[in-house]
C-alpha cells in the first residue's frame, strides 16, 4: 500500500464509527475519477437515482465499477480495499458497491439522517464506506455529518426513500427495524462530528453509523462524492424485507459468503 493507515485511525474508526484520511487518491486518478464521473453524468448507467427540481440537482448513481475499466480498478487494486482490510483487521474484503453521489450548486435538499446496512443484503459487523471527495467539501456544500458512536447502538433502522430519485418508490416495512428519530430536529442531543474535506480526502465510516449531509448551499460549488462499500470476514448473504433491490444476487445463498462475480474479492495492492 502507498497509502498508510495509522493506528490511531483504527482506534478513532472503532470507537466513533467515522474517521476522515487524509491524501488518500492521486491527483492522477483524482482527473481520471472526474472523468469517469462527467460521462456518468452525460450518459448515466442502469442503476441511475437522481432528479432536477425546484430544489437543484443531484446526480446520484450505483455499480459504476462494472461497467467502467478505470473504476474497477480503483476499486478492486487500488489502496482502497487494503484501507478497508486494515480497518476491519480481516483476512479478506470483498467489494460490495460503488455509488456516486453529486449534488450540484444550489442543490438545496438535505440527505436525510440514515444508517446503510439495513439496505443491504448482507448481515455481519465488517462494513465499511470509503466516500472519496472531489472537491473541496464543506459545511457550505453538503459535508456529510455522523453521530460518533451511533455503529454501536445495534439500531436498525427503516429505509426510506431520499427525495425525489426515481431509485425506487417505497421500501418493504421491515418490523424488526425502527423509524429513525428527528435528528435534524433535535441536533443538541447527539453528538454529531463531521470534517472539511481536500480532493483526494476520505471519509471512512462503519454500515452502521448513523450520517446525514446538509445542502448544497454555494452558488458556484459541486460537491461530488464517490463512495465505495468493503466487507471483511464475518459478513455474509442476508435477504430481509427493507433491503435495495438492486443489490440481490441469485448467484448467492443465505448465510453463505459473498465470494462471486457480483461481490469479488477486492485484492487491493
Amino acid at each position: 500500500m502507498t497509502f498508510a493507515v495509522r493506528q490511531k485511525d483504527i482506534k478513532a474508526f472503532n470507537r466513533d464509527g467515522a474517521i476522515p484520511l487524509r491524501r488518500v487518491i492521486s491527483a492522477t486518478d483524482l482527473l481520471r475519477l472526474g472523468d469517469a464521473i462527467e460521462d456518468d453524468i452525460r450518459n448515466p448507467g442502469p442503476f441511475y437515482h437522481g432528479y432536477d427540481s425546484a430544489e437543484g440537482r443531484f446526480h446520484g448513481n450505483m455499480r459504476l465499477w462494472e461497467f467502467n475499466n478505470f473504476l474497477r480498478d480503483l476499486c478492486l487494486n487500488s489502496d482502497l480495499p487494503g484501507i478497508a482490510q486494515t480497518l476491519f483487521a480481516s483476512e479478506k474484503v470483498n467489494l460490495l458497491y460503488d455509488q456516486l453521489f453529486v449534488k450540484e450548486a444550489s442543490m438545496s435538499q438535505r440527505t436525510r439522517w440514515h444508517n446503510d446496512q439495513p439496505y443491504w443484503p448482507i448481515r455481519g459487523f465488517q462494513v465499511l464506506s470509503l466516500w472519496i471527495a472531489l472537491d473541496e467539501t464543506t459545511a457550505e456544500n453538503g459535508r456529510v455529518e455522523f453521530i460518533r458512536g451511533s455503529h454501536l447502538w445495534d439500531r436498525w433502522f427503516q429505509p426510506e426513500v431520499f427525495g425525489k430519485t426515481n431509485a425506487v418508490s417505497n421500501y418493504e416495512r421491515n418490523p424488526d427495524y425502527e423509524d429513525i428519530p428527528d435528528i435534524e430536529a433535535d441536533r443538541d442531543n447527539y453528538d454529531i462530528i463531521s470534517w472539511d474535506l481536500a480532493h483526494g480526502d476520505v471519509y471512512a465510516f462503519h454500515g452502521m453509523t448513523v450520517h446525514g449531509a446538509g445542502g448544497n448551499t454555494s452558488c458556484s460549488r459541486r460537491r461530488r462524492g464517490y463512495t465505495v462499500r468493503y466487507t471483511g470476514d464475518d459478513v455474509v448473504y442476508d435477504v430481509r424485507k427493507g433491503i435495495s433491490r438492486p443489490l440481490l444476487c441469485d448467484e448467492l445463498r443465505q448465510g453463505g459468503p459473498l465470494d462471486c462475480d457480483r461481490y469479488p474479492v477486492a485484492t487491493g495492492r
